[in-house]
């Protein structure tokens, strides 16, 4: 709420002036309100109903997964003290004990063990099937110990399992999305509790004052969806919001300067990337020759084509121009120095002339027509990088339309492989290169949980068994080796074109401080008075 409602009682003063006299006992007491601005709409706090960045920051307020990340993406325990695998096949979670649901019933493994059969039953995918399909079997030995069995060897199911929120069987049974909007089914063990709930508008919340892991600061926080650039960078300077994320890059120096604001930064690790189409032999809605008719066959199957179009974009002037140095050119989707990061695959600079000769031998040597979509509301820079790239592909012949379009408009339309080629952004919080080569370029199986994201039905059965062998390989340095060979082997391919990972910013009002994180989630306990 704006600050000239907020509640704050006229002896808010003295009561911080008696509590400093008390060596600051009643500090944790004192009411206090956060507000979020936050970029990305969410509609709904089903924690199951979409794999995105905004979903699960929002719902992580109420629940909680097994494993936690922190700001680095290293694990720690969560809602499990421990996890060890017992053999090669199974894993086993021995869970916190005293923790208690928002509506004070106690949190159990059957909880768990319902959570991970209600995963891949969410009718729009959800997308966090590839965490429980390996699971054959959940064997609850007693009220806080779990082991899973699995029909392979998983050694990454605890990395997994850091992105699967846990929801209360006594609350959720049978619960459809609606009744996590209501609040109904929202009752969880996190470290907030359900206010208020509007679908593409904001999240209210209360502090859970038997949190687990600790009192929050935040009496009450008001999280809001701040769409619009100009809104956000308005909102925190004028002190109508406390905190906000993707601080556009256009405001950034102007907004490092004011001395009333704190600016975080860390790098990233959402690539942002471009997509054909691979479900179509033949036309391609919107691929046509230069008068204007449909193509017969779809150009893109075509690796020549794929790779002329990669070789005409000048990743650095995307970088340093469109994005204006808040994004680091890449061939790949995790930046240096991460697991899976392959040092040998690196962003080629622009090559026209290779890109003209590639598309000849294609069988193009005048180029076509398309048109690339992406959304206007969802990644910093989405549509004026597409603008950018449309020129340099008319460049070597391939006139190119940009379509930018509201992201409710947009996802809807591209599970439906409705574009030609598509811009699309992918955050990896595992930290390594299996979360993004299962469910944006694996090729889609919804009872296997594997390409959730993979809306343009990319399909390589060669990178499949190889993401398969390295998932299933227990030596961490033999799994390494694996999944670098696969990060090479998709940049031959080029079943997607990355583009640049992003540098993640917040903004916070002074006197306050924002652990920048990594995987871009704008968390309400990620804010703390300043020291």
């Amino acid at each position: 709420m704006p600050r000239s409602q907020r509640r704050i009682p006229a002896f808010r003063p003295a009561l911080g002036l008696l509590c400093l006299a008390l060596g600051g006992l009643c500090g944790g007491a004192m009411a206090r309100d956060l507000t979020i601005g936050a970029a990305n709409p969410v509609g709904s706090l089903d924690p199951h109903i979409a794999n995105t960045t905004s979903n699960f920051a929002l719902t992580a307020h109420l629940f909680d997964t097994l494993v936690q990340r922190d700001a680095k993406l290293a694990l720690r325990p969560g809602l499990a003290e421990s996890w060890r695998a017992v053999s090669d096949r199974v894993w086993e979670f021995r869970l916190r004990r005293g923790v208690t649901w928002h509506d004070g019933r106690p949190f159990t493994a059957e909880d768990v063990a319902f959570t991970i059969a209600r995963v891949p039953t969410i009718p729009t995918g959800g997308g966090f099937s590839y965490a429980v399909r390996p699971i054959r079997q959940v064997e609850v030995v007693d009220d806080h110990t779990l082991r899973l069995h699995t029909d392979t060897p998983s050694p990454l199911l605890p990395n997994d399992f850091a992105n699967v929120q846990i929801i209360a069987r006594h609350a959720a049974e049978g619960a459809q999305a609606e009744h996590f909007n209501s609040g109904r089914a929202a009752i969880g063990t996190g470290p907030y509790r359900f206010a208020a709930f509007r679908p593409g508008q904001g999240a209210q919340f209360t502090r859970n004052e038997a949190y687990w892991g600790g009192t929050e600061p935040w009496t009450r926080v008001d999280y809001r969806f701040l769409a619009n650039d100009g809104a956000r960078s308005a909102a925190i300077l004028a002190g109508d919001v406390d905190v906000i994320d993707q601080v556009p890059a256009n405001d950034l120096a102007r907004l490092r300067r004011e001395p009333k604001l704190r600016i975080s930064e860390t790098p990233g690790v959402r690539v942002i990337y471009l997509q054909p189409d691979f479900s179509r032999q033949g036309t391609v809605p919107t691929v046509t020759d230069n008068q204007g008719r449909p193509l017969e066959k779809n150009p893109f199957l075509d690796r020549r084509v794929r790779e002329a179009l990669d070789l005409a974009i000048d990743r650095q002037a995307l970088a340093a121009r469109v994005m204006e140095g808040t994004a680091i050119p890449t061939a790949q989707w995790l930046p240096e120095g991460a697991a899976s990061h392959n040092p040998a695959v690196r962003p080629l600079p622009a090559d026209t002339a290779t890109a003209k000769r590639l598309l000849a031998e294609a069988g193009f040597p005048e180029g076509f027509r398309l048109t690339l979509s992406t959304p206007n509301d969802r990644y910093p820079g989405d549509a004026k990088t597409a603008q950018a790239v449309a020129q340099f592909w008319t460049r070597i012949g391939v006139r190119t339309e940009v379509e930018a379009l509201p992201w409710a408009t947009y996802v809807t339309r591209g599970r439906n492989q409705d574009f030609a080629f598509r811009l699309g952004g992918w955050g990896s919080p595992t930290g390594e290169a299996s979360y993004l080569l299962r469910n944006v370029v694996g090729t889609y199986d919804r009872e296997k949980g594997w390409g959730s994201a993979n809306f343009s039905r990319y399909a390589n059965p060669e990178l499949d068994a190889l993401t398969e062998r390295a998932i299933g390989t227990l030596d961490d340095a033999a799994r390494e080796a694996l999944l670098r060979e696969a990060v090479a082997l998709e940049a031959r391919e080029r079943g997607i074109l990355p583009l640049f990972l992003l540098q993640n910013a917040w903004a916070t009002r002074q006197g306050l401080t924002y652990a920048a994180r990594a995987d871009e989630q704008t968390l309400a306990s990620a804010v703390r008075p300043a020291p």
